[in-house]
């Protein structure tokens, strides 16, 4: 069970940084992936052993003052939706505001786990001066500074109380689909094509949160179940910042899934929203099929569907070795092709490859392209195996891991992809000390 914290609060309380500071505690225990822009308003974070997903809901308030109120209401009703603890941050200096009043009274009304930092907490007189925040009603808060550091790790331990246990799934063995993508690009099409009008053997069962449907999809020979998100929130309430909102959407479903189904638009292309989405899905290491939807309604040539895909993978780059499939909901073309490819993707993303064999293809392939020389320095590599985890992670042997650059790891990379069938799934290589 993936935990969501979500930081709330007007604009200018310091939400950035504590993101932040959340944020890059992970990056100093491990690798971060190469090639991906850090997306400032999602994260994963480290605390004590338990790694949870942050969102940072500043930066999406555009507009003027006038608007800030409205925007930020839309804001905390997403957050509260979809997060399992939200971190209510408010700001020392400036006292409580009518903003943080109108804050509060939507958290009132949500069952959610709120905790309460009071930010830019810098010295002993703003130290006394908190005590004001009693006042919300909200109960005890943790004084912190974002700038400094100071408090975040009182504030990261009481975050972890509020934290769900991780569960065990009894349908663990069956894979879970996540048909993810901006807002209307067809997402609620496909799941209706596939479920909506034919009387498959499905049976409901309790989402993994209180508003996505888990539904068990057992037909045409597939087995799996279909984490369905989209459709679910009122249309009335769309209208909010949709970049804002396909992100909050997506990171439940991304969390829950084992594979995702990237739906986007033909008409309108792979867009910096799509592009988004898809980081997001590979920095959980879950496996991605692209799908192309409304395909029937393009004008197309023998080129077309060759440029499309280049397109896409420009801009995915540089994970490019992803299945891309051309589909229209509308006419129910090839959505049983999506379907297949999404089964093979699983699939590779479970292989166990024997470490014999993986001796026996990868060695040959180093000894004939070793790693540069560094200052006279020879590595050697002399052994790899496969870890024992959910997504593909391997480990090399070496004699000097450390002067081994990105450029040799992207190496080794492709040569994974080129003998092994890692298509739509992302590989983790670390290089360690023999």
């Amino acid at each position: 069970m993936s935990n969501i914290v979500a930081i709330v609060g007007r604009p200018n309380v310091g939400k950035s940084t504590i993101f932040n500071r959340f944020t890059e505690s992970r990056h100093a225990i491990t690798d971060e992936v190469s090639g991906v822009t850090r997306d400032r308003h999602y994260g994963k974070a480290e605390w004590n052993g338990r790694e949870f997903s942050v969102i940072d809901t500043g930066g999406y308030v555009q507009g003027s003052v006038d608007i800030f109120e409205t925007e930020i209401r839309k804001q905390v009703e997403l957050a509260i939706d979809e997060a399992n603890v939200i971190l209510f941050l408010v700001d020392a200096k400036a006292g409580i505001t009518d903003l943080d009043q109108a804050v509060v009274k939507l958290l009132r009304k949500s069952d959610k786990n709120v905790v309460l930092a009071v930010n830019k907490v810098d010295n002993s007189t703003l130290l006394e001066d908190a005590v004001e925040f009693y006042n919300l009603g909200i109960g005890e808060y943790i004084p912190v500074s974002s700038i400094s550091g100071s408090g975040t790790g009182e504030l990261l331990d009481e975050l972890l109380k509020h934290f769900e246990d991780d569960v065990e799934n009894d349908d663990n063995d069956i894979p879970k689909f996540a048909v993810i993508g901006r807002p209307n690009v067809g997402k609620s099409s496909i799941i209706n094509a596939l479920i909506g009008k034919e009387q498959n053997i499905v049976t409901d069962i309790a989402g993994t949160t209180r508003d996505s449907l888990n539904t068990r999809y057992n037909q045409f020979g597939f087995d799996f179940t279909l984490v369905d998100t989209a459709g679910l929130r009122k249309k009335k309430n769309v209208n909010e910042n949709l970049e804002f909102y396909s992100v909050m959407r997506s990171v439940r479903a991304i969390e829950h899934s084992d594979i995702c189904l990237l739906v986007i638009d033909a008409e309108r292309g792979f867009e910096a929203q799509d592009q988004r989405i898809f980081h997001i899905a590979d920095r959980n290491k879950k496996g991605i099929v692209i799908l192309v939807n409304k395909w029937d309604l393009l004008d197309k040539s023998t080129e077309t569907a060759k440029k499309f895909k280049e397109q896409i993978r420009k801009k995915i780059a540089p994970f490019t070795d992803v299945p891309i499939v051309f589909v229209s909901a509308l006419e129910r073309q090839r959505l049983l092709k999506g379907l297949e490819t999404s089964i093979q993707v699983h699939n590779n993303r479970v292989q166990k490859i024997s470490t014999s064999r993986l001796n026996e293809v990868m060695l040959p392939l180093i000894v004939h392209v070793p790693p540069p020389a560094i200052k006279g320095k020879y590595i050697r590599i002399k052994y790899c195996t496969q870890l024992p985890t959910n997504t593909p992670t391997f480990v090399f042997f070496a004699n000097l891991p450390q002067y081994i650059k990105e450029p040799y790891k992207r190496y080794i990379e492709n040569q994974l992809r080129d003998n092994f069938d890692f298509s739509g799934v992302p590989i983790q290589i670390y290089f360690r000390k023999k």
